[in-house]
């Protein structure tokens, strides 16, 4: 198929400190060049980074006029000389960082939204060898959900000290990353333990495979909470999203010389943590997502098992500003998805 003629809708960031500055700008469709191909984008999906992007509160580099969202999934419709990973017709979704394919995590990277140009656009070029094939039960909306938050989450749960079928971890809220842990750790025949603030939610988890969820404004000492639960011992991993204000009782949570996974840092301030607490407690290990083999090997294990990703809203296109308010309300369950069709 030829490269498509004409134009294009993108959003772009033109400064960061408010949604104000996403605004949505027409553009020409790129062309392709050798070893590159063009996916029309048929869905995109937001995370939490997306989000500290636009309001300016995000740590690393933030190169101005960017189109954001690290996820998108859509359908090849042109191929460049030479390409042979993908042909038109396949349905992709790119992977998270653009210079991880496998093994150590790379010296260098340009993430997208912040120093590449992201998903939030109709038509993008990219090299094929940073997208991978999406699961042939999945949706174009369903497939965006996965580059970020199902690949942190199946990290989380690999690694130097593989878990092993009847192990138990412990998730904290309900946001993509630990809606992901559960399904995955429920395929890999995990126990799992959750937390949240809402028994509307709560009730959720436990339809997801949850055996115990934890209300951690009502038991604000949920540390100790889930080592009675396991009997004294503690978890064998934690999927910790939270960051310093929930890293001191995840440490009270965790068995001792098992592993924590240090993902996120949704809440700002907590109680110090100690050198003695991690010394005696708790192994931790840094998640930076995962390599686009970590993506391959998880997409095999949704395809055969058929797992749905829990998406709580789509949104149109022409409503991108209000998925990033829903986002930030914190009140979604799973995933919020933008559908570009």
């Amino acid at each position: 198929m030829a490269n498509p003629q004409g134009t294009m809708r993108s959003y772009r960031m033109k400064k960061t400190g408010s949604l104000d500055h996403l605004q949505m700008v027409t553009e020409e469709i790129p062309a392709v060049q050798r070893g590159e191909v063009l996916v029309r984008v048929k869905a995109s999906s937001l995370n939490y980074r997306d989000l500290a992007l636009i309001k300016g509160e995000y740590p690393g580099e933030i190169r101005p006029h960017r189109i954001p969202l690290s996820d998108g999934a859509g359908e090849i419709v042109a191929v460049g000389e030479g390409v042979r990973r993908f042909q038109v017709g396949d349905r992709v979704a790119g992977n998270f960082h653009r210079e991880w394919f496998g093994g150590e995590y790379p010296d260098y990277i340009e993430p997208y939204g912040s120093h590449s140009d992201g998903w939030l656009t109709e038509y993008k070029v990219i090299n094929p060898e940073l997208l991978v094939s999406i699961p042939d039960h999945l949706s174009y909306e369903q497939g965006a959900t996965l580059p970020c938050a199902a690949v942190t989450a199946w990290s989380a749960l690999h690694g130097p000290e593989p878990l092993s079928p009847g192990d138990t971890i412990l998730t904290l809220g309900s946001g993509g990353v630990s809606v992901f842990a559960i399904q995955l750790a429920k395929l890999l025949g995990l126990h799992v333990i959750a937390t949240t603030s809402s028994d509307r939610k709560a009730e959720k988890l436990k339809e997801l495979g949850a055996e115990k969820v934890i209300n951690y404004k009502k038991t604000p000492n949920w540390g100790e909470e889930v080592k009675a639960f396991t009997s004294g011992r503690g978890v064998d991993r934690v999927v910790e999203v939270g960051g310093p204000g929930t890293l001191h009782q995840s440490i009270q949570a965790v068995a001792r010389g098992k592993e924590i996974a240090l993902i996120g840092v949704l809440t700002k301030d907590g109680e110090k943590v100690g050198y003695h607490d991690l010394f005696f407690n708790a192994n931790t290990r840094t998640i930076s997502v995962g390599s686009r083999q970590d993506f391959e090997e998880m997409n095999r294990l949704i395809e055969d098992k058929k797992m749905v990703p829990v998406i709580d809203h789509v949104f149109s296109f022409d409503e991108a500003k209000e998925a990033y308010a829903y986002l930030e309300s914190q009140k979604f369950f799973g995933k919020i998805v933008i559908s570009h069709s």
